[in-house]
């Protein structure tokens, strides 16, 4: 998509009049939508909103927007053996599948471990497993995801969009600054068009799984212009003090995104 259509929040908000827009993923889904309302409301500050416990926010014209928090897409359930992470399970996909928009986002807590870590088994089938190699179990869920979309998701009526992988900025030897351990102190974007560090193997896990959905999915490809803006980070300048080198700024990085969203859901 090289030419993306200007953000315009009043033609956003008249051409999806009555229609209900779901992000369904992690902080960086929340992340995501902030930022669309924030556009929004700079577009049409007059708008009402009313901001509900959910999360959902209704405005004018009768669009509801909401996130939907979930780390992983697919289930994690509480057992008598503990928390279990179930790669063949979408129970939640019920609540979304009636929704007119979806934008699905999932990668960042692949990797947690330890006490960040939300489950304590992994199961595949009838096997449960203390642990797998996670880029398998992202894989692996990701393609229960893909499945659940051909088999349940009716695409004439419900536009579906993968947001793609959004990077973390704690390695500067990924854009050339091996002596940097974080953001903190980047105030420039990279240079150039490319990252030198290249392209994230999660990406391409992505890829391959839309690759084999039947009905048509977006893929809303943010990585490498998210790449870009190593600079782009709230840093220490957040909520919690610490380190913050995987969310975004807003306005900023997210706004991008959701000029990309604009033009692939009026299109």
């Amino acid at each position: 998509m090289c030419n993306p259509v200007r953000f315009d929040g009043k033609d956003f908000l008249e051409k999806l009049e009555g229609k209900k827009i779901m992000f369904i993923g992690d902080s960086v889904s929340l992340n995501h939508y902030e930022s669309l309302l924030c556009l929004l409301h700079a577009a049409v500050p007059d708008a009402r909103i009313t901001t509900q416990t959910s999360n959902s926010t209704n405005k004018d014209h009768g669009i509801s927007i909401s996130v939907f928090q979930t780390h992983y897409l697919v289930d994690t359930e509480q057992e008598q053996i503990g928390r279990v992470l179930k790669l063949e399970s979408i129970k939640d996909g019920n609540t979304w599948k009636d929704m007119d928009g979806l934008v699905f986002n999932t990668w960042l807590w692949w990797y947690r471990r330890g006490p960040k870590q939300p489950w304590d088994y992994v199961q595949e089938g009838q096997s449960i497993l203390k642990d797998m190699d996670r880029m398998v179990a992202f894989q692996k869920g990701l393609t229960t995801w893909a499945k659940w979309v051909d088999s349940d998701v009716d695409t004439s009526k419900t536009t579906v969009i993968f947001q793609g992988i959004s990077p973390f900025h704690y390695h500067g030897e990924e854009w050339d600054e091996p002596g940097a351990t974080n953001c903190g102190k980047e105030t420039e974007p990279v240079s150039g068009s490319s990252y030198p560090g290249g392209s994230p193997l999660a990406l391409q896990v992505v890829e391959d799984v839309l690759s084999t959905i039947k009905k048509p999915v977006h893929l809303l490809n943010i990585t490498t212009l998210s790449q870009l803006r190593k600079d782009g980070h709230p840093s220490s300048y957040n909520g919690f003090k610490g380190m913050d080198c995987t969310h975004w700024c807003v306005a900023g990085v997210p706004d991008t995104w959701n000029e990309l969203l604009y033009t692939a859901i009026i299109s």
